[in-house]
């Protein structure tokens, strides 16, 4: 298992603000393009057009028809989509080509998907992967990897400004945040927190690993396979492989492997 930290990549802007703070205090940008920036990622006027039918017409629609009806649409909007795949009501998707469902992915209604950013690659879901009503998946340009089989409960909050990777079968509590936006600099008192820019390290989420509710995962930890992450936990530094790790901040327990008599290999 190896830990992020080792490789932070800074973060700053000339004035303090972020790229999207950028886009939306330019006086000479038009209301359309800045809309545009932010939500489709492109200036083009067809691509304008699809996503206006989704989001209109198609994303609020009840019933069979609905799902339907956004499998069909999303086709041409996304960069790419599987056999199977279900997207539930008024699901938000921002910067579409840069969203890629594999077969049998579900999306639950008030979902977002939100793959912004100028340089990332965006979001990947992996086959049979399940997220949950309300969950924000939010890219800050960066990148959101969840491999086969992940079940991502309600309300979850997934933010990644660097890179987030969550392994196959991971199992996600309801109301879990995984906090992959930075760590802000704050060395200096002479000027404001947001002018000082930020570190950001990414988080890595192994497989079958269980967080229970009210998870919180900071910047720069790993969490080794086959672990869980008990209900309320703020897991500061890394956890290893089949480790047991609760409390505020989290501690490490036990190992699962000693509680099933099994050898440490």
């Amino acid at each position: 298992m190896t830990s992020n930290n080792t490789d932070n990549k800074q973060y700053n802007t000339s004035d303090g603000r972020t790229l999207l703070q950028g886009v939306i205090a330019d006086r000479n940008t038009s209301a359309l393009k800045k809309y545009q920036s932010i939500n489709i990622g492109s200036s083009g006027l067809w691509d304008l057009i699809k996503y206006e039918m989704y989001t209109t017409l198609v994303a609020p629609l009840p019933g069979a028809l609905g799902y339907w009806l956004r499998k069909a649409l999303l086709k041409f909007l996304l960069g790419s989509i599987g056999s199977g795949v279900i997207v539930g009501r008024n699901v938000t998707i921002r910067h579409p080509r840069k969203i890629h469902l594999e077969d049998g992915v579900a999306i639950d209604d008030y979902s977002v998907l939100d793959a912004k950013g100028d340089e990332n690659s965006g979001i990947f879901i992996g086959a049979d992967s399940l997220i949950g009503r309300n969950t924000v998946l939010s890219c800050k340009n960066g990148d959101i990897y969840i491999g086969r089989g992940a079940n991502i409960a309600t309300m979850c909050f997934i933010q990644s400004a660097r890179k987030v990777h969550i392994g196959n079968k991971v199992l996600f509590g309801a109301f879990c945040y995984v906090i992959g936006g930075g760590d802000h600099i704050a060395d200096r008192t002479d000027m404001p927190i947001m002018d000082q820019g930020q570190t950001i390290r990414g988080i890595t989420i192994e497989d079958n690993v269980w967080l229970g509710a009210d998870v919180k995962v900071v910047d720069g930890v790993t969490v080794g396979r086959d672990s869980i992450l008990g209900a309320g936990a703020v897991v500061t530094k890394d956890v290893p492989e089949f480790g047991v790790a609760a409390g505020v901040p989290a501690q490490l327990l036990r190992d699962r492997r000693q509680r099933a008599g099994e050898e440490r290999s």
